[in-house]
């Protein structure tokens, strides 16, 4: 436990592959289960490359009939291929859903009677301030906006399961961040890309235990959880000197869904409402100053769930 915790905390070395390698020795083998997710169905979005990719084929792996959740279908149909050549027993197929786009979200939920594991995973790093159509900054709607409306829309679905799961994953990135309530859709101050995806990554865990709550009665368990620092095409396109920099250290797509694919699939549901790494929640703050105030939190969920609108249920 010690030497975990020291992980963590240098970040270097516990987000690498190499802080990977070291706590694995430490985790059941028989844990998850190869059938663990026999007869669930889950749904991946942004499962085109990387990560997404690499959780889809996780789950396939134990069992789970996978829907690779894309914005653009070629590049998911290329993504299908290689999760299939991976698997060949898995029970995939892709749908196309731009997670930005609130239509496209109420399109897609329509179509996906039956769910029991949805991992938010879809991402963006814009250099400049874009908007969505509804007018929402793009990673605000992207990592936040559009997977609450997704999930708000798949709750029945999520309801009618035996034990249902929501995994958002986030990035070790947000500890350099606080909440965003006064501005989450970051109108003030110069606009960095890398920052607007810290904020938005902040707003995921900080909303993770509200979330938990307010879906508990369906039962529907909550989670986020980081990848560490994963070598995928998302870190090349938008941080290439940082991928250069730690290239001999970065783990693969694999190593970083690891505990995605875990918490969907451990035998034992994990607590909800927690940040996870490596298969161990983790603090949510570090940092001085980067705690919210009290009612901050309420006060995002509320801005979010007006920015999305009726459900209509």
């Amino acid at each position: 436990m010690l030497l975990d915790t020291l992980l963590d905390r240098t970040v270097v070395v516990g987000y690498s592959r190499f802080g990977y390698a070291l706590r694995r020795r430490t985790w059941p083998a028989d844990d998850p289960a190869p059938d663990a997710l026999r007869g669930r169905v889950a749904l991946v979005t942004g499962a085109g490359s990387g990560l997404g990719e690499a959780t889809a084929a996780g789950l396939a792996r134990l069992g789970a009939e996978v829907v690779l959740v894309v914005r653009n279908v070629e590049r998911g149909e290329r993504a299908l291929s290689r999760v299939r050549a991976a698997v060949p027993e898995a029970k995939v197929r892709t749908a196309r859903c731009d997670v930005a786009d609130f239509a496209s979200v109420r399109e897609f939920a329509a179509t996906e009677p039956r769910v029991d594991v949805l991992v938010h995973n879809a991402g963006v790093l814009p250099p400049r301030r874009e908007e969505s159509v509804a007018g929402h900054e793009i990673t605000f709607a992207t990592h936040v906006l559009g997977p609450l409306l997704l999930t708000e829309l798949l709750r029945p679905a999520l309801r009618a399961s035996a034990d249902a799961r929501v995994i958002w994953v986030s990035s070790g990135g947000m500890y350099t961040q606080k909440l965003a309530a006064d501005d989450p859709e970051y109108r003030g101050g110069r606009y960095r890309g890398a920052t607007a995806y810290a904020r938005t990554k902040r707003m995921q865990v900080e909303l993770t235990p509200a979330l938990a709550e307010r879906w508990r009665p369906d039962g529907i368990a909550v989670h986020s959880t980081h990848p560490g620092w994963a070598d995928t095409p998302g870190l090349a396109g938008s941080l290439p000197s940082f991928r250069r920099l730690l290239e001999p250290a970065l783990r693969t797509a694999e190593e970083g869904a690891d505990t995605a694919v875990w918490l969907a699939a451990t035998r034992l549901g994990p607590p909800a409402g927690r940040f996870w790494h490596d298969r161990r929640d983790r603090p949510t703050h570090v940092l001085p100053g980067t705690r919210p105030a009290p009612g901050d939190v309420e006060r995002l969920l509320r801005f979010c769930l007006d920015a999305i609108g009726p459900i209509g249920r």
